[in-house]
């Protein structure tokens, strides 16, 4: 058969487990293309990212390798090769504007189900863009409705991950803990040193050297989230408050295209709070 085949493993290690999962493959008629591999030593945790250009039935090679692996593995093959997802806004446009131009030209990997607003800024852009916008309202509510409501137009797209592209609302445990890992967020790299409104007047005042920021997956702690992908740029003291904001913009945008372009080609492998990347 033709076509390409993905296999990611994620298992306790063990001497031997490359060669055996590769002769697995090489039984299977399965020519690999790419393999990245990576052993956390100090979990005693094993990674494998594979790649093949033909393809073999997924169940059979699935009960195949797991006879291969300790009884803890998680194996992954042939994941849905196109994902759905739903972003999350409120006033800043930058990263939408990317994802909703990505989306357009099929490049970025997932379809966008729809887009969800507290505020009416962002609607005609996404109108113009023919995708959805949903203006959820949070002002005079509980935060426990403004979240159920917003719940009623993620549970109806069903989306593989939801991307917060600069959702400036603190979402609850609750809410979090219905999308385990699936929700990703872009935020300034000046926390916790730079916490609060203005961070980049507050990094003007300090005389900062780099600017940056860091996509991660959102967990109940607040920023603390396993990382996705990280990038800095240096600044000196010629940039106002305002230049450090459009520098600060253009990096949230990149960081957060690298890291969806991560998650969405299945190179992200996630254990306890911490990430292995292969790019």
């Amino acid at each position: 058969m033709g076509g390409i085949m993905v296999v990611l493993i994620q298992s306790k290690d063990r001497i031997g487990l490359v060669a055996d999962i590769s002769r697995i493959m090489a039984a299977a008629r399965l020519n690999i293309v790419s393999l990245r591999e990576h052993v956390d030593k100090v979990e005693n945790r094993f990674y494998i990212r594979i790649e093949t250009e033909n393809e073999a039935d997924p169940s059979a090679l699935e009960q195949e390798i797991r006879k291969v692996l300790p009884a803890d593995a998680l194996i992954a093959i042939n994941p849905r090769p196109e994902k759905k997802i739903v972003v999350m806004v409120t006033k800043e446009y930058h990263c939408l504007a990317d994802i909703l131009v990505r989306h357009q030209f099929k490049t970025l990997g997932a379809t966008v189900q729809c887009v969800i607003g507290n505020y009416p800024v962002l609607q005609n852009i996404c109108e113009r863009f023919g995708v959805p916008f949903h203006l959820v309202n949070h002002e005079g509510i509980e935060k426990e409705t403004f979240e159920e409501n917003i719940l009623q137009h993620i549970d109806a797209c069903q989306p593989d991950y939801i991307v917060l592209a600069k959702f400036m609302r603190i979402l609850s445990p609750a809410f979090v803990a219905r999308y385990p890992m699936r929700i990703i967020n872009i935020h300034h790299s000046f926390l916790p040193a730079f916490a609060g409104a203005h961070p980049y007047r507050q990094a003007f005042e300090r005389g900062v050297k780099l600017i940056g920021a860091t996509s991660h997956f959102v967990t109940n702690e607040l920023d603390e989230g396993p990382i996705i992908a990280q990038q800095v740029i240096p600044v000196n003291h010629s940039y106002s408050a305002g230049d450090m904001m459009k520098a600060g913009q253009e990096i949230e945008t990149s960081v957060l295209a690298k890291a969806l372009r991560l998650v969405l080609t299945d190179r992200v492998f996630m254990y306890r709070n911490k990430t292995v990347v292969f790019e």
